[in-house]
């Protein structure tokens, strides 16, 4: 078996892409301006929704989802243990109260009974994991939100607004996913998306967010407050600013430097044309992937069922029996093979700082379960279909070499 290297997520980057960032360079216009404001516009009408903002990253975005909802100290915000640092460390930079939930067993959501059951007076919001680009179960987290709307108890006069506990789906790996004929966007209340190097679109670094069409919220006024947020809480732009005789601004409380730049939202207008082929080939190669792999005794994820369709984003497997040890040692031989995998996610309870804040995987043996025997294998546009194959193939010679079969 000749080796090939193959890599794990590489950006899918083609000349499109570049002549755009050139033509923004040569502009003359490179941080926040037109091309930042077309993205936004592009994303809402991808989405389905009225407004978008997009944003340096989509941990900014989630924290100032939080910050505009008025959640603080006090407060409790619920989240999922089976997650990245990112899901969670935003409750933290608010100072609001981080509550982990486990998995159910032999899933990668919430558990949901534990979820209604950690619900209290000082809840203020949900934040559902679109883990692999697959949608949560939104119809049953909305059932136990309708559910303990009694005891919620508003703030703010947006909280009063909304008048029960929220929800904001981490949407970092769905962009494109669909789940009852509603886009991932328009099903939470709000929604952030990640734009990330390693993610189906992206813009290098950054994030959107976008929230649904009926909550009964200004939406201009909701834009303008993520702008506020997002640029130090100056009251112009630098777009605007920069218009003749317009020098002049206020800082309307001290804010964050969040916002994107045209340079990056460049890339993201024509990776979004490109968008509808890219999630096309992404699940070819699962559809691949899920017949060449069939034969083995392993568990990987449905990314297309009657109600729902993923976006593709990661292909997980699951090998029963394998403990942290042998899976380890599996991802060292399929290296030596020459495919890059990975593993999503080492749960929150696992790293020092959640240990700091108290947290003890003993706690959550499912997200346990979950991470102990899961490997991810390579799923990105730049495979060709003989790629597809050798990274078939080297999970079957490992496979056997590691289960001795």
């Amino acid at each position: 078996m000749k080796i090939k290297n193959i890599p794990f997520s590489p950006p899918d980057i083609t000349d499109l892409e570049i002549e755009e960032v050139v033509n923004t360079l040569k502009s003359g216009w490179i941080t926040t301006g037109p091309k930042t404001k077309e993205f936004e516009k592009q994303i809402s009408k991808y989405v389905g929704v009225n407004r978008a903002v997009a944003l340096n990253s989509a941990t900014s975005g989630m924290e100032l989802v939080l910050r505009i909802l008025g959640i603080g100290p006090g407060d409790e915000v619920i989240t999922s243990a089976y997650t990245y640092t990112a899901s969670a460390s935003i409750i933290e930079h608010v100072g609001a109260k981080i509550i982990l939930i486990d998995t159910a067993p032999d899933s990668y959501e919430m558990d949901y009974e534990q979820l209604e059951k950690a619900i209290n007076k000082n809840t203020k919001l949900i934040i559902p994991i679109d883990l692999a680009g697959i949608m949560c179960d939104y119809e049953k987290i909305f059932e136990i939100v309708k559910r303990k709307k009694h005891i919620f108890q508003p703030i703010t006069k947006l909280q009063e607004k909304i008048n029960r506990v929220m929800v904001m789906a981490d949407a970092a790996h769905a962009f494109g996913a669909s789940q009852n004929g509603k886009n991932c966007g328009q099903v939470a209340d709000f929604t952030v998306f990640s734009f990330h190097a390693v993610k189906n679109l992206t813009t290098s670094e950054g994030g959107a967010v976008v929230w649904r069409n009926d909550l009964g919220l200004n939406d201009d006024e909701i834009y303008q407050e993520f702008m506020l947020y997002s640029l130090h809480g100056q009251s112009k732009d630098a777009l605007t600013k920069n218009e003749k005789g317009s020098w002049e601004y206020d800082i309307i409380y001290p804010g964050y430097k969040y916002n994107m730049t045209d340079i990056t939202a460049s890339l993201g207008l024509i990776q979004l044309k490109r968008y509808s082929q890219l999630l096309s080939r992404r699940h070819e190669i699962i559809e691949k992937y899920n017949e060449g792999l069939r034969e083995l005794n392993i568990s990987v994820l449905t990314h297309k069922a009657e109600s729902n369709t993923s976006s593709g984003h990661l292909y997980f497997v699951r090998i029963p029996g394998l403990n942290e040890e042998t899976r380890n040692q599996f991802i060292l031989k399929m290296a030596e093979l020459g495919v890059s995998t990975n593993v999503h996610y080492k749960p929150l309870p696992m790293f020092t700082a959640y240990q700091n804040l108290g947290f003890d995987i003993k706690n959550y043996p499912n997200a346990f379960n979950m991470y102990k025997n899961e490997i991810t294998l390579p799923l990105q546009t730049l495979l060709n279909d003989e790629d597809v194959e050798y990274v078939i193939n080297a999970f079957k010679i490992v496979y056997k070499k590691i289960i001795k079969i």
